[in-house]
């Protein structure tokens, strides 16, 4: 995760060096290994270097292959002998080796902005290319790697850091009240587009942006999630190897190194991670580090995930920490987190505790994240067939199941209840729109239209499997990355998501549901041989009790109902209208509850401790930019 960041002064003035270097300074915490700018007439562009893969050992930015055309790129370039052999046939010649970077600046010249057509990974680059005096920047298709940028008026300022951009003399803070609002209500913004800084804008997943001298700012979206119909293969056992066959090539793409951490569950996604990796790194190495974290309760609720996460551990002979939450308090040393957005983890020291934890190890994690995206679990999808009585599909695919797996699957009809339930006005009550809104603020904005609006998004057309896709292209999973990305934990650790690599998840999404998309019996076929079958066969299992239920009760929790707002807070909330969360029992309520102690905080820490680079000295050798990545 190294940084990025840049700016064209579109009015013509030269760019400003020193500010550049200050810039880039503010990065060294993203990329602590190098720093480097350069600078051209209007243009200029600073990277912080974190070398987390084995090319990148001789990678340095910005650079360029022909002094005309440069790049800094916060990037891990997937499937590079597939581009490497495109690109040999257009020209390039020894590229084995070469850092990522240069390949994307290799696919610039050949495709122009095509070239995100032909990569895959995480990403997040910009690209100056000079004789044409033009910027393009592109982020990657499912959003992993941020990009954020600011429009000023004289100058066109990008980063992959929100503080860093905040950075700049020429950007605003003001605060975009729409994602405050989005933020109270649902968690998090609603607009992939927008930051919750007025001035301030994301590049969503899946857009480029480019502007050209004299002309606006363009962004477009350049990919979307493939809509295609169920493939069909003579043999079950075809689906299950052409399956492994991808998710070994996503694993492998993210093993560049020796030295991996994971994030490890007593689940089934990491687990099978966990257990591929160490397959394909004894294949490659008589000496490898392969390190396994988890969050575990022992006490504060029941909680199984020290068991069978340990049981993954020793199986697989791979040494395991745990970090036990049962002493964290809600809002734990809220005055050490620095979120550059409004965040409701409410244990947020324990995240930024566990993070740490891995990156004393190692600087790629590797996570189970996207199992139950792409293997959604589409129960309802039965219920469907049964109702317009596609008997054949409906016999041949629970038969199937109860082959493999060795029972029917549910057959989603009180899934099916609850849903109608709710969508009729008929759920639980008490979790509806939150009557603590500030009720200038509520009717500025058309806050009780947004809430139902947005509560019942049409389904996606998706013809197998729209439940997964509409999860899938939600600006949640777009969130949850950038929570994990050092702009918010200020740790230099990559985080890295096999099951949501671009080519498994094409395949996953034409999978035929029944079996394989019910009760991960996909995945669960692959743990066979890998996994114990305690871990192969255990259902997906939620917490018995929430832990903010739990942190609550306790007696240190009483200030939670007593908590002093800051004077910027009623501007959203009515402080005397947030009901007391101690004797909470639903969580549902206490979660909604709970978003104004949230915002509160991020209130107070917003220019806490903000260093004011334009007084302060980088403190950190910045070099100048390269041809090749090769001083």
């Amino acid at each position: 995760m190294s940084g990025i960041v840049g700016f064209v002064n579109q009015a013509g003035e030269p760019a400003d060096r020193e500010l550049l270097g200050r810039l880039t300074a503010f990065l060294a915490y993203r990329g602590p290994d190098d720093q480097g700018v350069w600078v051209e007439g209007r243009v200029g562009l600073g990277h912080a270097q974190l070398r987390t893969t084995f090319e990148s050992v001789r990678e340095q930015q910005p650079c360029s292959l022909d002094g005309q055309v440069w790049i800094t790129a916060d990037a891990r370039i997937d499937g590079r002998a597939e581009l490497i052999q495109k690109l040999a046939g257009r020209g390039g010649s020894n590229l084995k080796n070469v850092p990522d970077v240069e390949l994307i600046l290799q696919a610039y010249q050949v495709w122009g902005d095509d070239c995100v057509q032909h990569l895959i990974g995480d990403f997040a680059f910009a690209v100056w290319d000079g004789p044409r005096r033009r910027l393009f920047c592109a982020r990657d298709h499912l959003g992993v790697k941020p990009f954020y940028y600011t429009d000023a008026g004289r100058s066109l300022i990008f980063s992959n850091t929100l503080n860093c951009i905040r950075q700049h003399p020429a950007a605003s803070s003001r605060l975009n009240d729409l994602a405050i609002a989005d933020f109270l209500l649902f968690d998090y913004n609603q607009d992939p587009a927008t930051t919750s800084f007025a001035d301030i804008q994301r590049l969503p997943a899946a857009h480029c942006l480019t502007w050209t001298e004299g002309g606006p700012v363009k962004v477009r979206r350049y990919w979307s999630l493939p809509q295609e119909g169920v493939v069909r293969y003579p043999r079950q056992r075809d689906y299950v190897e052409r399956f492994q066959e991808l998710l070994l090539q996503a694993v492998a793409d993210r093993l560049r190194t020796d030295k991996v951490g994971v994030s490890l569950s007593g689940g089934l996604d990491s687990p099978l991670v966990t257990a591929i990796a160490r397959e394909l790194l004894a294949a490659r190495w008589s000496r490898f580090d392969l390190h396994c974290y988890t969050a575990v309760y022992d006490r504060l609720i029941p909680d199984e995930e020290r068991y069978y996460a340990g049981l993954v551990a020793r199986h697989l002979q791979v040494p395991i920490e745990f970090l036990p939450l049962d002493d964290y308090g809600l809002y734990d040393r809220q005055d050490e987190l620095r979120w550059p957005e409004p965040s409701h983890d409410t244990q947020g020291a324990a995240t930024l505790d566990l993070v740490n934890l891995a990156a004393a190890h190692s600087r790629v994690v590797l996570t189970g994240e996207g199992g139950d995206e792409i293997l959604y679990p589409s129960k309802t999808y039965i219920y469907r067939l049964a109702r317009s009585l596609n008997l054949a599909s409906l016999v041949t695919g629970m038969g199937r199941s109860l082959f493999l797996y060795g029972h029917i699957p549910q057959v989603g009809f009180k899934t099916a209840l609850g849903r109608w339930r709710t969508r009729n006005g008929r759920g639980r009550p008490g979790v509806g729109f939150p009557e603590w809104l500030n009720a200038d603020f509520t009717a500025r904005l058309k806050l009780r239209d947004r809430w139902e609006t947005l509560r019942r998004r049409p389904r996606s057309a998706h013809p197998v499997r729209p439940e997964a896709v509409a999860f899938l292209d939600n600006s949640f999973i777009q969130r949850y990355f950038e929570d994990y990305d050092p702009g918010a934990t200020q740790i230099s650790v990559e985080f890295r998501h096999p099951l949501l690599d671009l080519r498994l998840l094409r395949y996953a999404l034409t999978l035929p549901p029944l079996p394989w998309c019910v009760d991960k019996i996909m995945l669960r076929e692959l743990a066979k041989g890998r996994l114990p079958e305690a871990i192969r066969r255990r259902p997906k299992t939620p917490l018995a009790d929430y832990p903010e239920l739990a942190m609550v009760r306790r007696p240190g929790s009483r200030w939670l109902d007593t908590f002093e707002p800051c004077h910027q807070l009623a501007s959203y909330v009515r402080r005397a209208a947030v009901p007391p969360v101690r004797a909470e029992t639903d969580r549902e309520r206490l979660w909604m509850n709970l978003r104004p102690h949230s915002l509160n905080y991020w209130l107070q820490n917003l220019n806490a401790d903000f260093p004011d680079i334009l007084s302060t000295k980088p403190n950190l050798p910045i070099h100048e930019a390269t041809i090749g990545g090769r001083p």
